[in-house]
């Protein structure tokens, strides 16, 4: 049994026909049936049922496949780890980031890392904190980028930003009449917020304080969907720097957007990964090109 082997297995429960398996694997579609009737005659199994229209695994075949799977991913994480010994910002990073942070920190993140370390390819997976932290915590993911703080004894944490809120108002409302806005100006108003699960939420009902859960009627899934309910006049909102002025949004003649007096209400972005990760020189790095690298309306910390 070989790993080579095990990888057109895999090919051929990922594609069920054997044709669309072997182009996949750049060989012939003869060569795949005989490599896996050897490797079948070899476990004296049958792994797949073929009088299918799609080619399925049998039930010993589904068994046998999981940990398949499992011996060519770590084959494959060997293989990123020897080429990452030689240079550590040359691999493949799976980055989860927040969704009330990607669409608008993203493009300068990208553009960032594409023109200082070509070699590092970055795979990223748009989730919410909760989910960001069960990932780093599972494997899924290598780093993430989300609002502080985490607390997690087995995660590092290096803060990269800090962003600012500005409060986003109907046009006419009688907040626009002033050109700067303090937090108390704010917490007697109808405030929209995100749906559960947000992390953006909470730090807002921190901000504006807890009674107003009690005048929230309406949550949105995202920041462009608040900022037009804002534009419809159904309340205000805070909005994170960075998307200020980013993204589709309505007219500025629907939605008018004020700072707040110092001290700014606002939240610290920060990259985490596992404390234990292999090479960790490689989210070191890039944590420290980020912070050294900032996009304008951020602050660093």
């Amino acid at each position: 049994m070989t790993l080579q082997e095990l990888k057109y297995l895999v090919a051929l429960a990922d594609h069920g026909h054997f044709g669309k398996a072997a182009e996949a694997c750049c060989i012939t579609q003869s060569t795949l049936s005989t490599q896996l009737k050897k490797l079948e005659d070899f476990l004296g199994v049958t792994l797949f049922d073929r009088s299918l229209k799609r080619v399925s695994p049998s039930p010993i075949g589904q068994e046998i496949l999981q940990a398949a799977r499992n011996i060519v991913e770590e084959a494959e994480r060997i293989r990123e780890l020897a080429k990452h010994a030689q240079d550590p910002m040359t691999r493949t990073l799976r980055l989860g980031i927040i969704p009330t942070l990607g669409p608008y920190y993203l493009p300068h993140a990208l553009m960032l890392m594409h023109k200082k370390y070509p070699g590092l390819r970055l795979l990223l997976r748009e989730e919410m904190t909760p989910q960001i932290l069960e990932h780093l915590i599972d494997g899924k993911l290598d780093a993430g980028l989300l609002a502080l703080p985490v607390e997690d004894d087995s995660l590092r944490v290096e803060p990269l930003f800090y962003e600012p809120f500005f409060a986003a108002l109907p046009a006419g409302h009688a907040l626009t009449k002033r050109d700067v806005l303090k937090v108390s100006d704010v917490i007697s108003e109808k405030l929209l917020l995100l749906d559960e699960g947000h992390c953006l939420r909470d730090q807002a009902l921190d901000v504006c304080g807890a009674n107003s859960r009690g005048r929230e009627e309406v949550r949105a899934t995202s920041l462009e969907t608040l900022r037009q309910m804002v534009g419809m006049g159904l309340g205000i909102t805070l909005l994170p720097a960075l998307s200020v002025d980013a993204g589709p949004h309505v007219s500025k003649k629907s939605v008018e957007i004020r700072p707040f007096k110092k001290p700014v209400p606002g939240r610290t972005i920060g990259l985490v990964w596992r404390k234990r990760a292999p090479f960790p020189e490689t989210f070191e790095c890039l944590a420290a090109t980020l912070k050294s690298n900032l996009p304008t309306g951020v602050e660093p910390v």
